[in-house]
This record gives structure tokens, C-alpha cells and sequence, in this order.
């Protein structure tokens, strides 16, 4: 018995290693077919695959023009996912997404519901400018990104597997925007931020996309293939201080909870969700980055996009000028 107990755990870690390894060169391709076509967003880029080998839902949020829906495109060709793009407007209705049930007359006079499905059954549904439309629409998201099901007249619809919501979002200081709902906000595993490309990135996107050819995303995952990462990421082992870290930060970010000094800002802070998402995204950075367990570097690096959505400020810190980054910032520095 002894050296069946001996050859258990060495086998499930020889079975581990061997999907890390083959996770990982589909990870390495995939991000190198994405920096294919989106160039000089390698940080943002390395979030949206996170997101998805996390099994979550992202929210990418910056000004028009810098390639949001492009990399979202980008990312379900490379992964091999069944994609559909909602654009987002004032006028957009619920049953525009979910679905709806219309009324069929057979042959024989008989009368029928039929339900016709909505472009939310995908596998990765853009929702793009999510935030220009009305706040009744938005929530109509809510159930799906959280059950996975829809309920359209009563009768639930399951959603194809895997299911990911990448949203884009404009500033909210643009004309026509809603702000998103918390408890939607709360459904996306991280926000993350598009900033302007460098120099060098914007003189690269300048030649190559002006040009007679533009290049195109290669195939270089199957749906199946990320759903085996995706369950990879829930067996890789966490450390005692690495969980420690993610609770010290999140129950940290609350008011009453931490330092009264950074606290007094925060109007409200993360719920348990966050640190779930926290520990789901150190894991899949880790794999992303060739390591078979999560470091206190990806806590660091992954605590601003994904606590920065789950967190307000008060009134008076926003007055002060104070910014929910750098609030993060030194709560991610006490675990250093």
C-alpha cells in the first residue's frame, strides 16, 4: 500500500506537468499570433488571455481607436472560438441579445412558440461599447455571465461552453455613456485598461495597416484546448503566503477593515468575488508565464485590473485627487 501511496501523487504530477507543458506552447503560439495583429499592447494582450484561461469575463475600457474590438476579433479567430459582436446603442433592447419567441403555424394550421436565438450564444460574444447603452440592457447580461443559462418566457436556454463576455468600454466622460451597474461589474474577472500605443508600436501600426496586405489572426487553439487549460488553472497548487496575500489585499481594500489611512477614501470595496478572481488569475498568469504556481509578481500585477472595477472612492478623496490606482498601489506594497 505504501508504494501505491508512493506513486500516486507522482503520477498525478507527471500527468500535471505534461497538460502544463502542452497548455503552455498553445499559450506561447496564441499570444504570438495575437502579437500579429495587435501590436504594442503586450501588457494588455497578456490580461485578455488571462482573463480567458481564467474562465472569466473581461472588460476592456479606453478611448475609440485603439484596437478594443479589434482584439477581441483577434482573440476568438486565435482560439478557435465561436464569435459574435453585439454593438451596443441607446436603442438596443434585451431580447436583441438573449433571444425571443415568435409565433410559428405549421402546415396543419397548428400554432407554436418557437425560440429564436440571440447572438449571446456564442462562445465569445463581443459587447462592444457596452456602456452606450441603457441600463435595463445591460443587465440583461447579468444572469448569463454569471449562471450561463438565459430564461426567456419562463424556460431556460444553457449557453454554448466555454462562455466569455470581452466588453469594451468607453470612457465615462464621453457623450451617451450609462455607467455599468456594480453588481454587472462585479461579473468581469478584470478590467483592463488600453492606453495609447509608444512611439514605436504607433509607427509599426502606421506602416503595417495603411499597407496593400494586412495581416491576419492564424488559428492556433480549439475551444476544447482552452477548456483544458482552464481546468489546469483550477488544479495548479497555491502557496499559504499567496493566499494570504490575495485576502491581506482584498479585506485590506475595505472600509473599516484596514489601514484607516488608505481606508478613509474607499467608499466601498470588493466582496469575496474578487478574491476569487484574484486567485483564478494568479494561477492562469503563472501558466501563461511557463510556472506551474503563482508568485506574490503576479498578485502585484494582476491586483489593479482586478480590484480597480470593485472599488469607489468617497467623494472626498475624489476631490482630493486621489485615484482608485493609487489606492491599490499601496495595499499591493505591503506585501512586498
Amino acid at each position: 500500500m505504501s508504494a501505491s501511496h508512493d506513486f500516486q501523487p507522482t503520477s498525478l504530477e507527471e500527468a500535471v506537468s505534461r497538460q502544463a507543458e502542452q497548455a503552455l506552447e498553445k499559450a506561447a503560439a496564441a499570444r504570438a499570433s495575437v502579437g500579429e495583429v495587435i501590436f504594442g499592447q503586450k501588457q494588455v494582450v497578456e490580461e485578455a488571455l488571462v482573463t480567458l484561461f481564467a474562465g472569466g469575463h473581461g472588460l476592456l475600457v479606453g478611448v475609440p481607436g485603439l484596437a478594443k474590438t479589434k482584439l477581441v476579433d483577434t482573440l476568438g479567430a486565435v482560439l478557435g472560438l465561436d464569435a459574435r459582436r453585439v454593438q451596443f446603442t441607446p436603442d438596443l433592447m434585451p431580447a436583441d441579445i438573449l433571444g425571443s419567441e415568435i409565433m410559428e403555424e405549421s402546415q396543419d394550421g397548428r400554432r407554436a412558440f418557437r425560440f429564436v436565438r440571440g447572438p449571446i450564444f456564442a462562445q465569445l460574444l463581443m459587447a462592444d461599447e457596452i456602456n452606450r447603452a441603457s441600463p435595463r440592457t445591460q443587465s440583461a447580461l447579468l444572469q448569463s455571465m454569471q449562471e450561463y443559462h438565459v430564461t426567456v418566457a419562463g424556460e431556460r436556454h444553457d449557453l454554448p461552453r466555454p462562455f466569455h463576455v470581452l466588453a469594451t468600454q468607453n470612457p465615462l466622460e464621453q457623450e451617451g455613456t450609462y455607467p455599468l451597474p456594480e453588481a454587472q461589474l462585479d461579473r468581469f474577472l478584470m478590467q483592463i485598461d488600453v492606453n495609447y500605443p509608444d512611439r514605436a508600436a504607433e509607427r509599426r501600426i502606421l506602416i503595417e495597416t495603411t499597407g496593400e496586405h494586412e495581416a491576419r489572426a492564424k488559428a492556433v487553439m480549439t475551444a476544447d484546448d482552452l477548456m483544458a487549460a482552464q481546468r489546469l488553472v483550477r488544479r495548479l497548487p497555491v502557496g499559504e503566503r499567496i493566499v494570504e496575500a490575495i485576502l491581506d489585499i482584498v479585506r485590506a481594500a475595505r472600509p473599516g477593515e484596514g489601514d484607516a489611512e488608505i481606508t478613509k477614501h474607499i467608499s466601498w470595496g470588493p466582496g469575496p468575488r474578487a478574491a476569487q478572481a484574484l486567485m483564478l488569475a494568479s494561477r492562469a498568469r503563472a501558466l501563461i508565464d511557463g510556472r506551474l504556481s503563482p508568485s506574490l509578481d503576479d498578485i502585484a500585477a494582476l491586483a489593479g485590473p482586478v480590484l480597480k472595477h470593485r472599488m469607489a472612492l468617497t467623494f472626498a478623496a475624489r476631490a482630493e485627487g486621489e485615484t482608485i490606482s493609487a489606492v491599490i498601489g499601496r495595499l499591493v506594497s505591503r506585501i512586498r
